[in-house]
């Protein structure tokens, strides 16, 4: 009997309740830990050029209006400006000089599901030669696995239309 029960150990973890009250008069107030609360866009930097910025997930066919900080980087002046190598699903609407570094504003389009990465590069108006690439990686469903919760900036601007064989009105040949 007793190795009937080795996988049965019941697990809570970082549950805490309301201060002042003890566990059997607080039913409806439970508090998780602040940890669990971090939901923004994560920005980390990977090399002196290069920055990874994990938006979370999101629904397939959507589009998403994302902004994040990038920290200072000496290499680009106040006139930043997309490169000229576009990406088909990630577009910069603005980068605007802060001092905390960069605001960047851009639109994302969930075209499949999946982890995927789109890559923008920024770079000088002056003509230097030197970029800075910023990879955005989310975490798309598909339509069937509900809505996302969405992480402070990130923010949905609309849905592609769907086109799916079960809602066709055409009927074949006759």
């Amino acid at each position: 009997m007793a190795a009937a029960n080795k996988g049965n150990k019941p697990r809570v973890r970082s549950i805490r309740f309301a201060a002042g009250h003890d566990a059997e008069s607080s039913q409806s107030h439970v508090h998780f830990d602040e940890k669990l609360h971090d939901s923004v866009v994560m920005v980390t930097q990977e090399s002196d050029s290069s920055f990874l910025v994990k938006v979370g997930f999101l629904k397939i066919l959507h589009r998403y209006e994302i902004t994040f900080t990038l920290p200072p980087v000496h290499k680009l002046s106040k006139d930043i400006r997309e490169a000229p190598v576009p990406s088909l699903h990630l577009k910069l609407l603005s980068i605007t000089p802060i001092s905390e570094g960069y605001s960047v504003k851009c639109e994302y389009s969930a075209h499949k599901e999946g982890v995927l990465k789109e890559e923008m590069l920024l770079a000088c108006e002056g003509g230097t030669g030197t970029y800075v690439r910023v990879m955005v990686q989310a975490r798309v469903m598909d339509r069937h696995h509900g809505t996302p919760m969405l992480l402070d900036g990130v923010k949905c601007v609309g849905a592609e239309l769907e086109y799916d064989s079960e809602h066709s009105d055409w009927h074949g040949f006759d």
